[in-house]
């Protein structure tokens, strides 16, 4: 029950019970439906601002997100360089160092290939920077795997470096006698006069004129092969197995100072010179193999002679004059 109000009437001298107004009422009312609506309508502003008002752990998440994808964008960037420099190092591999070691060069597709067969970046679905996650793991697979790749091409020239560098040694490229030791150089790789038989005859090596007891040297890395007097026509030989289908032979030796199945060195010495077998005087007789067939020893000589001696000697070696064997 409401509060029945009265006021003092100074006409009267009495207490008046003060009669409420049906307009008043009806302001009042009018006055909160207004103010109901207000507030439901500042209630439906902040609401559907809502996603615009951050709380501070959305400000913080907001953040690491910036963060996150600052990242990736610096991440992306060193991936550029990294893929600029796997390109030059691929282009130096491809045409220069294994053209050199004469290795087949590796396919771009081989190089730039991809990852087939299932997704394997399902599980970085679903999120608001799927795509830049994605992509960036992506090039990082594939610029894993192109160094995988150029990992192994690298191994693979190591390894036929270092092949190089053993068949280098092999190959026999020096003089077998010093050219200070020699008395002349007597007859070159070619038909020839035989001393014997004064016949025209194709002369398969080169003979080096010498005293007896001159010392002979190994013309390249390898094993003695032989080192006996049991091949007609060269008397006390010595033959070394270089590898790679390489052999030399020396004929006419005074004595040897090797034995079969040694190791040898290029520049070792491994006997003398003598006249011993089908030899006319004292010298060394000189042959080269390949694959079993005998080549010019002229083209060897790259080790120990300089432009002018190796001219020389070419002049010297191209007269078809008589041979000492």
């Amino acid at each position: 029950m409401s509060k029945v109000k009265y006021y003092y009437d100074s006409e009267t001298l009495s207490y008046r019970k003060i009669e409420k107004k049906k307009g008043r009422k009806i302001g009042i009312f009018l006055l909160g439906l207004v103010g109901v609506l207000l507030g439901g309508f500042l209630v439906f502003l902040v609401y559907i601002n809502l996603p615009y008002v951050e709380t501070p752990k959305e400000k913080t998440l907001k953040r690491e997100l910036s963060n996150m994808e600052l990242q990736y964008e610096l991440l992306n960037k060193k991936m550029n360089e990294a893929e600029k420099v796997l390109t030059e190092v691929a282009d130096r591999d491809n045409n220069l160092y294994r053209v050199y070691f004469e290795a087949n060069p590796i396919p771009e597709e081989q190089r730039k290939a991809g990852f087939g067969g299932v997704n394997r970046y399902k599980e970085l679905e679903g999120f608001d920077n799927s795509k830049l996650i994605i992509n960036s793991s992506k090039r990082l697979d594939i610029l894993t795997k192109q160094i995988v790749v150029q990992s192994r091409s690298l191994d693979e020239i190591s390894q036929l470096a270092e092949e190089k560098e053993k068949l280098l040694a092999a190959i026999p490229a020096i003089q077998p006698v010093k050219n200070e030791d020699l008395t002349r150089m007597a007859s070159g790789y070619g038909y020839r006069t035989d001393p014997f038989t004064k016949a025209r005859k194709f002369h398969y090596g080169m003979d080096f004129t010498s005293p007896r007891g001159t010392p002979v040297y190994a013309s390249g890395d390898g094993v003695i092969l032989r080192a006996d007097n049991n091949s007609t026509g060269y008397g006390n030989h010595i033959r070394i197995d270089h590898g790679y289908g390489y052999v030399s032979l020396y004929g006419h030796l005074y004595k040897y100072n090797v034995r079969k199945g040694q190791k040898v060195q290029r520049g070792d010495l491994i006997g003398f010179v003598g006249s011993t077998g089908r030899s006319e005087a004292p010298h060394l007789h000189y042959e080269v193999f390949k694959d079993d067939e005998r080549i010019n020893p002229i083209n060897f000589y790259y080790g120990n002679l300089t432009p002018e001696e190796f001219a020389e000697m070419q002049k010297v070696a191209q007269q078809e004059n008589q041979s000492l064997d």
